[in-house]
């Protein structure tokens, strides 16, 4: 797979999941946005995918 399909699949998933994400907004009003942004890569199974195929680029 190619750099760009790589990065292209990666741009899809956020934009079909990512865009309006509830959880997301929800812990940046409650907890802060680095709370909210740790929660995606970590805990959320979006996230948890988006950083299996970026760890495809190195």
């Amino acid at each position: 797979m190619s750099r760009k399909e790589i990065i292209n699949e990666v741009e899809e998933l956020m934009t079909s999941y990512c865009k309006d994400c509830f959880l997301h907004k929800h812990h940046k009003d409650e907890r802060g946005r680095r709370y909210a942004h740790r929660f995606c890569i970590t805990e959320c199974t979006v996230g948890e995918k988006i950083k299996s195929i970026g760890s495809k680029l190195s």
